[in-house]
């Protein structure tokens, strides 16, 4: 399918045209014929870089009247940097409308001049859903007559805690409108979101739900957890034209490797909540523009970064929710272009790449951390090959070329290489000269560990805080499910979203096969083995019989937290 065969308007076409636009993605090909001619709502499943703007965008501005000064669509995204790139987008698209209007409403900006632009009239508003409800409240923003109402990553501004601001400004909208929501990943809440405010919608999905993008390589390495910074110094060394984010789990974390990285000289800044807006559109721009070669965020700052061209997504640390690991490595390999995401985990963190394998139907490579002596002559290449390619301007160096060869006189042109390569490349043999093996020795450690008497296994349960499990609830699952009671219990570990716990290792198979056909609370239990998990040494802790005291119950769940 072209363009031309989706029946948007010769204004729009001969926009994208200019943009360089010639074949419309999947999801485009899909979404944008089925929004010209239908009016029904619409859940598009689509990975990151898909070109989801386009998809709901271009049929938008195709039937906005733009001869009518009003509010016609909202948009609502999860940040202010994908509430820019849309409203850029949106621009670009119809830049030969004539009379067509497309305003950015975003928190961290002047209210006053959103104000004063909704006042002037527009036909679609982009927003985030904090500073779109403000302006509701204010009676500035008038959504009740609106036709389309979209939900961009819906799925993230659930995560940021927006269902709130989201429901209230859905019951500011009309009953009739044609509701889209555009979304990576569909977990349990955004059917709940689909149910409650889309009317018998359709569905389109270009991949599997939840499914990673499809030309992004996985790889990981597993280091103990003190070299976790050395690997990434090894990883970025080891690719050196990478164009990279860095993705971290804590503001802190985030400057703590960023400052490091510069230090040690490396072309990186960082990107988290704690910087103002101008600091952000600064780091932004640098990276953008390709002055920055690494980037280090945490997720909530990465969002709605438009870089089309990252070689690799590399996760210092990994998210608790494998959804958001999907998020992640959806900012490579975007625009049919090949990514690589990285992961550097540590040993009690490949129970976490076993979910998030499982959720994004994807499988993770174990890669060796580089050697120093690799390293090197990785970098001598490059070294190599920058020389080999660069353009020389005879004309600039010709009149100082009399005093070089005086300078090099008695050297052949085999000492005059071997001393310029020097100059650039002695730092990596200093540094990495009797660089020790960052690599955990020896296949992965077995899923169990011997204290006393008894072997205990490590399980993981789909099921975590978000489901209101917690220890006493966990225990009590145990209890009813295994065949023989006061089984062996050591550590518990209850995460967002899931969980792991230890058992007596003679009852692990009865209790994945029993608690794997249950149910908590209407959600499907799946119970597993984890592989690979670092040995610690922990207090054994029995499981409380049913009819127990919840005394001693509390008793038992503080001591398994010891």
């Amino acid at each position: 399918m072209t363009f031309e065969e989706t029946g948007i308007k010769p204004e729009l076409l001969s926009a994208i045209s200019e943009m360089g636009f010639v074949q419309p993605t999947p999801i485009q090909e899909k979404t944008i014929p089925h929004l010209i001619h239908n009016s029904n709502d619409l859940i598009a499943l689509a990975q990151t870089g898909t070109g989801k703007t386009a998809a709901f965008g271009l049929p938008i501005l195709h039937n906005c009247d733009v001869k009518k000064k009003e509010v016609q669509a909202l948009i609502l995204c999860p940040t202010r940097e994908l509430c820019l790139q849309i409203s850029r987008d949106l621009d670009a698209f119809s830049k030969n409308l004539a009379g067509s209007k497309n305003i950015a409403v975003y928190g961290g900006a002047d209210i006053g001049k959103q104000m004063r632009e909704l006042r002037a009239g527009g036909q679609v508003v982009v927003g985030t859903p904090g500073r779109v409800y403000d302006l509701i409240r204010r009676k500035v923003l008038n959504v009740s007559q609106i036709r389309w109402m979209v939900l961009d990553e819906a799925d993230e501004m659930l995560n940021m805690g927006f269902k709130e601001e989201l429901d209230n400004i859905l019951a500011e909208t009309p009953a009739v409108k044609q509701t889209l929501l555009f979304s990576a990943t569909m977990p349990k809440e955004i059917a709940q979101m689909a149910t409650k405010y889309l009317n018998m919608p359709e569905e389109i999905a270009v991949g599997r739900k939840n499914e990673g993008a499809a030309n992004v390589e996985h790889h990981y390495y597993v280091v103990h957890a003190k070299d976790k910074y050395l690997a990434l110094k090894r990883v970025a060394d080891n690719y050196p034209n990478c164009y990279a984010i860095v993705f971290c789990r804590t503001r802190m974390e985030t400057r703590d490797v960023a400052e490091k990285l510069m230090a040690d000289g490396y072309n990186a800044d960082a990107l988290h909540g704690d910087l103002s807006q101008a600091q952000r559109d600064y780091v932004m721009s640098r990276f953008r523009s390709g002055q920055l070669q690494m980037l280090v965020a945490t997720d909530v700052a990465a969002r709605g970064l438009d870089v089309n061209s990252l070689s690799h997504v590399i996760n210092y640390s990994l998210p608790d929710d494998p959804e958001a690991y999907i998020h992640r490595s959806g900012r490579t390999g975007r625009a049919g272009k090949s990514g690589i995401s990285v992961s550097i985990v540590h040993m009690r963190e490949t129970g976490k790449l076993k979910q998030i394998e499982r959720v994004s139907s994807k499988k993770f490579e174990r890669k060796d951390v580089p050697a120093g002596e690799e390293i090197c002559k990785v970098q001598l290449m490059h070294l190599v090959d920058r020389v080999a390619d660069v353009e020389v301007n005879d004309s600039n160096i010709d009149p100082y070329m009399p005093e070089i060869m005086e300078k090099f006189a008695g050297l052949s042109g085999e000492e005059i290489l071997k001393r310029f390569v020097s100059t650039e490349f002695n730092r990596f043999l200093a540094y990495y000269k009797n660089a020790p093996d960052l690599n955990v020795k020896g296949k992965e450690k077995k899923a169990y560990e011997k204290r006393g008497n008894i072997a205990f296994s490590r399980l993981f349960i789909n099921a975590g805080k978000k489901q209101n499990l917690n220890a006493a609830r966990l225990l009590g699952l145990i209890n009813e499910h295994a065949k023989r009671k006061n089984i062996e219990i050591g550590k518990i570990d209850i995460q967002r979203k899931f969980s792991f716990f230890e058992i007596d290792s003679r009852y692990e198979k009865d209790l994945i096969s029993s608690m794997g056909k249950s149910d908590l609370d209407g959600h499907q239990l799946q119970v597993d083995r984890v592989t690979g998990e670092e040995r610690v040494s922990r207090p054994k802790i029995k499981s409380p019989k049913r009819n127990q005291a919840d005394g001693r119950r509390g008793a038992k769940r503080k001591r398994s937290k010891r």
